[in-house]
Parts: C-alpha cells; sequence; structure tokens
C-alpha cells in the first residue's frame, strides 16, 4: 500500500513536526513516525467502513419508503433495491474479515457521526451518477463496480465536509488522504466477484525492510543534522539559511543522509523521489534549487570517492 516515496513523506512530516515543536526527543519521533504510518492503514478502513454505512443507510430508506402514502422520485427506478444489492458494495458490507478488523481496531466513527453518512447519501441520491444507474433495468458485476468507482471519485472523494472531519481527526490525515483515495480507487478497480476476502485487507507496508528504511532515514537525519547543514550551507554561499524554505532544507538534509547512508538506493532514484516530493510539498522553483544542490554534491561525492553504491537499489 505505502511505497518508498509515501514512506519520504512520512519521514518528512516528522522532521518538520518536530522542527515545529522545538522538541528534540527522538524517541517521541520515532513513535510518532510509526503511529503516522499505522494512521494511514486506519484511514483507507474508515474510507471502506463509509461505503458500508451508506449503503446501510440506503437500506434503511428503502424500508421507511415501503411505509409512506405519498410517492416520490424513487418510485419510477425500475428496481428500488438496485443500489442496496449492488455486488461490490454487499461484497465489501458481507466481508467477515474487514468486520473483524473494523471491530478489533474500534472504528466507529461513522456510527458515531451519523450526518456525515447522511450527507453523504444525500449527494449520491442527488447525482447524475446514481440517477442514471438507477434508472437502467440492466445488471451486472462490472456495471456495480463502475458505480461505486464513480460515486467515490465524483462524490465521496472531493467532500469538503469529510476532507474536514478528517482533518479534525488526525493531523497527518489531510496528507494522507489523497494517497489512500488514489489506493481505494486502484483496489476497485481491480477487484473480482470472486476476489478472496483478504483483498480488501491489504499489507500497509509491502516487507519490514520498508520500517527499517523508515526509521533509519528518520534517525540519520536528526543526529546528523548540524552536518547536513554544513553541506547545504557549503553549496549556497549567497544565500542566509534563513531564508530557505524549511521544507526545502528538510528535503536537502534527508536527501543527503539517503545519498550517503544507503548505498542499496541509486543516486538518481533518491534525487528523482525527493524533486517530486518538493513539487508536491514545497513551492514552484523548489524541485530546481534543490537539483541544483544535489547535483553539486553528487559530483563532489564521486570524486571524493564518498559515494559508495552496490546493487540494483530500491525504490
Amino acid at each position: 500500500m505505502l511505497t518508498r516515496r509515501h514512506i519520504r513523506v512520512k519521514v518528512m512530516q516528522c522532521i518538520y513536526a518536530l522542527t515545529q515543536s522545538k522538541d528534540d526527543s527522538l524517541e517521541k519521533q520515532e513513535k510518532f513516525l510509526k503511529v503516522s504510518i499505522d494512521n494511514m492503514y486506519t484511514l483507507y478502513l474508515l474510507l471502506l467502513s463509509l461505503l458500508i454505512e451508506i449503503r446501510a443507510r440506503a437500506a434503511s430508506q428503502i424500508e421507511l419508503s415501503s411505509k409512506k402514502y405519498l410517492s416520490d422520485a424513487s418510485d419510477a427506478y425500475p428496481d428500488q433495491k438496485k443500489f442496496i444489492t449492488n455486488r461490490l458494495l454487499l461484497q465489501i458490507a458481507e466481508n467477515t474479515s474487514l468486520k473483524t478488523e473494523l471491530s478489533k481496531r474500534k472504528l466507529k466513527h461513522w456510527y458515531l457521526n451519523e450526518e456525515y453518512v447522511r450527507l453523504i447519501y444525500r449527494e449520491i441520491v442527488e447525482s447524475p451518477i446514481y440517477v442514471d444507474y438507477m434508472g437502467s433495468a440492466t445488471s451486472s458485476y462490472e456495471e456495480d463496480k463502475k458505480l461505486v468507482m464513480d460515486l467515490f471519485k465524483e462524490v465521496i472523494a472531493p467532500n469538503d465536509k469529510i476532507y474536514a472531519y478528517f482533518e479534525d481527526d488526525k493531523l497527518t490525515w489531510v496528507d494522507d488522504l489523497p494517497i489512500v483515495n488514489t489506493f481505494l480507487l486502484k483496489q476497485l478497480k481491480k477487484v473480482k466477484e470472486d476476489q478472496a476476502e483478504a483483498y480488501f485487507l491489504p499489507r500497509l507496508l509491502k516487507d519490514k525492510e520498508d520500517l527499517v528504511f523508515a526509521q533509519k532515514l528518520l534517525t540519520k537525519t536528526l543526529l546528523n543534522n548540524a552536518e547536513w547543514e554544513k553541506e547545504i550551507e557549503g553549496k549556497t554561499p549567497n544565500w542566509d539559511k534563513d531564508r530557505i524554505a524549511e521544507i526545502d532544507s528538510i528535503l536537502l538534509k534527508m536527501a543527503i543522509c539517503e545519498l550517503l547512508n544507503f548505498p542499496s538506493i541509486p543516486e538518481k532514484v533518491t534525487i528523482n523521489e525527493f524533486l517530486e516530493i518538493a513539487k508536491e510539498y514545497s513551492t514552484p522553483k523548489s524541485s530546481i534549487f534543490i537539483n541544483g544542490i544535489l547535483d553539486k554534491l553528487v559530483r563532489e561525492y564521486k570524486s571524493g570517492g564518498k559515494l559508495k553504491k552496490v546493487g540494483r537499489g530500491l525504490l
């Protein structure tokens, strides 16, 4: 689920949080990193459980509508239960492994905040995507899957109130949300009707090496902060360090740390990864600035024999 780039972003967030809080506790930041990474999985599970709760809301509305005396627009649909019998929504809702995981983690966010479920359900029912789907008499797994994906992309993911809710709940979820949304959409796109239940509970990290990489990058960046600052100052003689954007400074230190302490990662991979992160999280010109400094440093390290790389490298 998490790529090495996402892990680098997590480390960057930890270092930034430390500089803002003026707390130099390495142990505290290591704990924050681990919790922050694990919280991404919680966010993924919450988005899946939101789909479950939306379907449950639809089921309760169907039951209420069966007792009404006046007709409404929904009465014109060929099958009023088509949404709640959507094969993919049922597949998720009836996934016992997913239910167990949600229960184990005590994720009752939507039960405690039903107004968000009502809000999203109302927007879904009013959306052209839903109206077209319900107006069609045909039914297939692929059609059902397309509906769920389209509703997630067009109604759920862009919803400002859901975004604000996640922002208030966890500090790092604002940055995590685009990553998790994209991953969930990929999961929905690739799912099959006979998919094993475990499919919806993927590994957060590819292997233990990813967590080791994250902890080592965080630790070595922080413990050698003064050394990395000297490296940067030597390549920016016309810049006061206070003029360098804080995120740029953090990314440069992390990149230098990675270049010198991770021999299995090719320098091109390191540079490209941090340039892409800079484009997303810093100023418009940051990637050019960072690229210029890292390019100089790589040439210097190579000529001085400091850059020792082995193997094919890891992304």
